[in-house]
């Protein structure tokens, strides 16, 4: 379930004692559907048939398809359920499209209710079985992955499932060097903290929950954001928050301190210090401590948030104090916080050469921000992608680099005004992309600037998790001749999403906000990024599949299609350019030892990638392990003998290796060779073409 994952992602292992006995959790009351979730799912319901971009019917397949999403959220993996609860769920199958419409939803929580109760029940059963010490001789397997089997038909059945699931958990820590008690400690208590997190889950969340199911029967990324959520949403697409600056995880029932952001209120207090547990939170100098041991860490992170200029008391546990023992008071006042570590950086890569050497310029781009409420107010220098890429190029100018990066690997998008803005530090002027909207309008997004603020050499460098807004400006860069794409094919998210706060169109507040598809991107040329992204110009390895990986690989996606061109002009193709780039690339590759292990390690990895099961024999899991691990060395020491170095002996060596980042390094050469052609010809975009219009 997503909710769940969630929440489990951030907690670890308690500390408590090993005992034989379940930890007692309070049975939760069962969650009903409120008033106000009502009215939501009708609002949402109005507002996706009347904007959504595919306008489908919400009839009874698509009714069907959503209770299907709904049931593979909640246990995906075929580990709660059995079949019988899932045939009562059916005679939901074809109501769900007017349940949505007219707010009548309690059949959504009796479901999690029911997924709830079976969760108790597979922890119970699961703690029963630490008692004593399995069989590791035997020779059986364990299929972790069930997502594709059908439910289990009898509580025997699942029990099965359930067993080989926990004698796989055990012999997974034993094989670090745990005996069966120490693992049955750590098992114990991951148990109980999962069965804790599900009994924590609120209505939001299951709201939440189902809405997304719904939404996502239309298309992957339409979703509805619960209030809390939403805010979250803000703070990453702005990169700043206001708050105390530290970031935060759940340890052992602790909310503890991972990291102090540099410039933050707690970085400048200097009273706060990594692995610090926060035991209670206070609003001001009088009110009461609220004690949040055992508290779900996203409650936490609202208590501790506030405006900016406004006093928030932390009681500290200090890094292995006993409780109780060494508690303080620290006293903080909250600040606009700048999330740094996620806005463009910069790098200089020096390359040898014969009279001098190289540098390259290295921008890294993590994501299309924007604080647009900063933007709004008139600020002159509000946070953005373009305003930091924009310095970072004048910067590296001034270093002297000959060529430039713009690493895009890993970035899912963002604001399209940034896509555009960005692009027009690069190209002179012209369209930049096509965006066609639910019933049929065109529109042509031009670059804002007049000039670009750099022509030199350039790069984009993308992978399979370059989406949306990288993929627009990898394809007007394409497009426009202006640079050399390198990578893999991007993701194929060429959908366009509109932004609903619902307290605007509900008269109220606390109702979250729906993100709809309700258009899609077409390049300059009228073919779409959507489904198919961007082909690199110059194609490099990845141990991504694109089979399971992307837009392509999910059920509800868009299909691509194309419209009309604009009418953009420009100069020669850069064809001849990338033949000899990529010539020169594949010879230089062949040579490289770093690139060679890549391959072989990539080679390796999709010998792994569709297995579905292990065994749960110690001696053949540990021959396997060896094995792997065998491989690896043999592979590392192929590379260092090839590069002149000693070899190493032993395997666990292999884990304190920095390794480079072969794929930046590839590139980095690519736009050498670039800079010493005389000169790179590029398309250079007319100041005043003219557009075809699209009907």
């Amino acid at each position: 379930m997503q909710v769940i994952v969630k929440f489990l992602l951030v907690g670890v292992l308690c500390t408590l004692p090993f005992v034989q006995a379940a930890a007692s959790v309070e049975d939760p009351e069962s969650l009903t559907v409120s008033e106000k979730q009502s009215e939501v799912s009708r609002k949402v319901s109005d507002i996706i048939a009347r904007f959504h971009y595919s306008r489908q019917r919400i009839d009874n397949s698509l009714s069907s398809a959503i209770l299907d999403r709904y049931l593979d959220t909640l246990d995906g993996n075929r580990m709660y359920f059995l079949a019988g609860d899932v045939s009562r769920f059916s005679r939901y199958r074809y109501e769900l499209d007017e349940r949505v419409r007219s707010g009548e939803l309690q059949p959504i929580f009796d479901m999690f209710n029911e997924y709830r109760q079976r969760t108790a029940q597979r922890v119970e059963f699961a703690l029963s079985l630490l008692a004593t010490e399995p069989s590791f001789t035997m020779d059986e397997d364990y299929q972790f992955d069930r997502s594709e089997l059908a439910w289990p038909i009898t509580v025997e059945e699942l029990d099965e499932v359930w067993r080989k699931r926990v004698k796989n958990d055990g012999l997974s820590l034993m094989l670090t060097g745990k005996t069966w008690e120490e693992s049955a400690e750590i098992l114990q208590k991951r148990y109980e903290r999962m069965q804790k997190r599900v009994m924590q889950i609120t209505g939001d969340d299951v709201f939440e929950t189902f809405m997304n199911a719904y939404a996502h029967t239309l298309d992957p990324h339409s979703s509805y954001l619960s209030p809390r959520h939403s805010e979250e949403y803000r703070i990453q697409m702005s990169l700043s928050y206001d708050g105390i600056g530290a970031s935060l995880q759940l340890e052992d029932d602790y909310v503890t301190v991972m990291d102090v952001i540099i410039g933050g209120p707690a970085h400048l207090d200097g009273q706060l210090k990594k692995q610090d547990r926060i035991v209670a939170v206070g609003q001001g100098p009088d009110t009461e401590m609220v004690d949040v041991i055992g508290w779900r860490l996203d409650d936490v992170v609202q208590l501790i948030r506030g405006p900016s200029g406004s006093p928030v008391r932390l009681q500290v546990l200090p890094e292995a104090a006993l409780p109780g023992a060494g508690e303080k008071i620290v006293t903080l006042i909250r600040d606009k916080v700048k999330l740094e570590a996620q806005a463009a950086k910069k790098a200089v890569i020096t390359l040898p050469g014969e009279g001098s050497d190289q540098k390259i310029g290295v921008i890294t781009v993590p994501s299309f921000y924007q604080d647009y409420a900063a933007r709004s107010r008139g600020e002159e220098n509000y946070t953005s992608t373009t305003g930091d890429v924009r310095r970072l190029v004048q910067e590296l100018e001034s270093e002297g680099v000959e060529g430039l990066i713009l690493d895009l690997r890993g970035n899912g998008g963002g604001h399209l005004s940034e896509a555009t803005d960005l692009s027009g530090l690069f190209i002179k002027n012209g369209p930049v992309v096509q965006l066609k909207e639910t019933h049929g309008r065109v529109q042509v997004l031009d670059d804002p600037s007049p000039n670009a603020v750099y022509e030199g050499p350039l790069v984009v460098l993308v992978d399979r998790f370059s989406a949306s807004a990288s993929e627009i400006f990898a394809a007007a860069i394409q497009d426009y001749e202006r640079g050399v794409v390198i990578g893999q094919q991007t993701f194929g998210k060429g959908s366009v999403q509109n932004l609903f706060n619902l307290d605007r169109y509900m008269q109220g507040e606390g109702f979250g906000q729906l993100t709809l598809t309700i258009g899609k991107y077409y390049r300059v040329t009228g073919g779409s990024t959507q489904h198919r992204g961007v082909m690199p110009d110059i194609k490099l390895p990845s141990a991504v599949d694109v089979e399971i990986i992307g837009e392509s690989s999910r059920d509800t996606a868009l299909p691509w299609d194309q419209i009309a061109p604009t009418g953009y002009r420009g100069g020669s193709p850069l064809d001849e350019e990338i033949d000899l780039l990529s010539r020169n690339h594949e010879a230089r590759a062949l040579e490289d030892p770093n690139f060679n292990f890549l391959l072989d390690d990539i080679r390796a990895f999709e010998g792994l990638r569709g297995r579905k099961t292990v065994s749960l024999n110690r001696q053949t899991r540990e021959a396997e392990r060896q094995e792997l691990r065998a491989q690896q060395l043999v592979r590392e020491n192929r590379r260092r003998a090839a590069l002149g170095l000693e070899p190493i002996e032993d395997v666990d060596a292999l884990e304190e290796l920095e390794r480079s980042d072969v794929i930046l390094d590839q590139a980095a050469r690519v736009v050498a060779d670039m800079a010493s052609l005389q000169p790179v010809r590029r398309r250079i975009p007319v100041g005043q073409e003219t557009r075809a219009q699209a009907n």
